[in-house]
């Protein structure tokens, strides 16, 4: 039993006083139910609140179906969000890092949980970080069914918060994207991001602190918008684009360009015996990175192995695909540029090579 004074002293302290406040928590849960459910497609009912959510995979059309599954966060790109006070965008980051990683797999995003921490709830902050992530599942075609929100006092610092997603996505038995049959000969396309994405965001902060910039005045790479809104464009989501590329059988291979860039992401998709040469000039390196680069001090070489550099993701295709696969891409919305080629590899030699890198950067 418990102890009586227990049960009924009026100075006992609460979870409230410790700084959780169980009453806002399922005010918030109730308050972001509606974002949920927008999300809801075939298979998933999309609503928040019990202990766990189902998700049907044969109403989802699937006849023998492999689960994919990716976890990833949005990084220190949170101080800037949180610094600058705008967190309509960083949900959209979250979804973007998990389900560009399940589509290079060759896999159809499914569904989508969420974590997210913070000192104290702020139901504002809270609730546009979650209509960000229920727009990414928008965006990404994938039912937000669930999610965490917790309240850690002690373990956070006042105003910050963190963010965690998982994604799940299922294909086809004998229809993924593995990689294995690429072949020299190959054309390397390269898709267009939208900026930085949610890579390298340690190196940004610390050129914006180097440089003595405001997060509110006007970005010196684009004077029209503010420095918090440039640095926060979202990730771009390609899951449409390369769903529709991969089941018209365009498409060999899908790397999705995030820390470490082109150099240490494509050859993550490359069979043993091939390489692939970049050509440095083949497309349009955006603004933010020419200003790293050039105000910052960051060396090419970290340029390049640090950030996406205006290629989001990369695609393998046979070249007498390419055209068609530039053509669905393009369909899509997609900006898209043949931006190198695979060729044999010696056993010696380095997996991907830019060639006339220097030459080809923006001054």
């Amino acid at each position: 039993m418990w102890p009586e004074d227990a049960i009924t002293s009026r100075n006992a302290p609460t979870y409230k006083d410790a700084g959780v406040d169980i009453d806002a928590g399922n005010a918030f849960v109730e308050a972001i139910g509606p974002l949920a459910k927008a999300t809801a497609r075939p298979g998933s009912a999309a609503g928040l609140g019990g202990f766990g959510a189902f998700f049907d995979l044969k109403a989802a059309g699937y006849q023998d179906p492999i689960l994919v599954a990716a976890t990833d966060g949005v990084g220190t790109k949170l101080k800037v969000a949180i610094a600058a006070g705008r967190h309509d965008t960083v949900g959209i980051d979250l979804v973007a890092m998990c389900v560009n990683d399940l589509v290079v797999q060759g896999a159809e995003p499914l569904f989508f949980l969420d974590y997210y921490a913070t000192a104290k709830l702020d139901p504002e902050a809270g609730r546009a970080v979650v209509a960000g992530i229920a727009e990414g599942c928008a965006q990404a075609g994938c039912a937000l069914i669930g999610g965490e929100t917790a309240e850690m006092p002690g373990l956070y610092a006042p105003g910050d918060y963190d963010l965690a997603g998982f994604a799940v996505g299922a294909l086809e038995r004998g229809r993924a994207l593995t990689g294995e049959t690429v072949a020299a000969g190959d054309v390397v396309l390269g898709l267009a991001s939208n900026g930085l994405h949610s890579n390298g965001f340690s190196l940004v902060r610390r050129v914006v602190d180097t440089l003595g910039l405001d997060l509110s005045g006007p970005a010196p790479f684009d004077p029209e918008r503010s420095l918090g809104e440039a640095l926060l464009a979202p990730t771009r989501i390609y899951v449409k684009s390369c769903l529709a590329a991969h089941r018209a059988g365009r498409v060999k291979a899908l790397a999705h360009i995030t820390g470490g860039g082109l150099i240490e992401n494509l050859p993550r998709v490359l069979p043993p015996g091939v390489k692939v040469e970049i050509d440095g000039g083949s497309w349009p390196v955006p603004a933010v990175f020419a200003w790293l680069a050039r105000d910052g001090g960051v060396a090419l070489t970290d340029m390049v192995r640090t950030f996406n550099c205006g290629i989001g993701m990369a695609v393998v295709v046979a070249p007498e695909d390419a055209a068609a696969a530039t053509e669905v891409f393009a369909a899509q919305g997609e900006t898209l540029w043949p931006i190198g080629r695979v060729v044999a590899r010696r056993p010696d030699a380095p997996a991907l090579t830019i060639a006339d890198l220097e030459g080809a950067w923006p001054r």
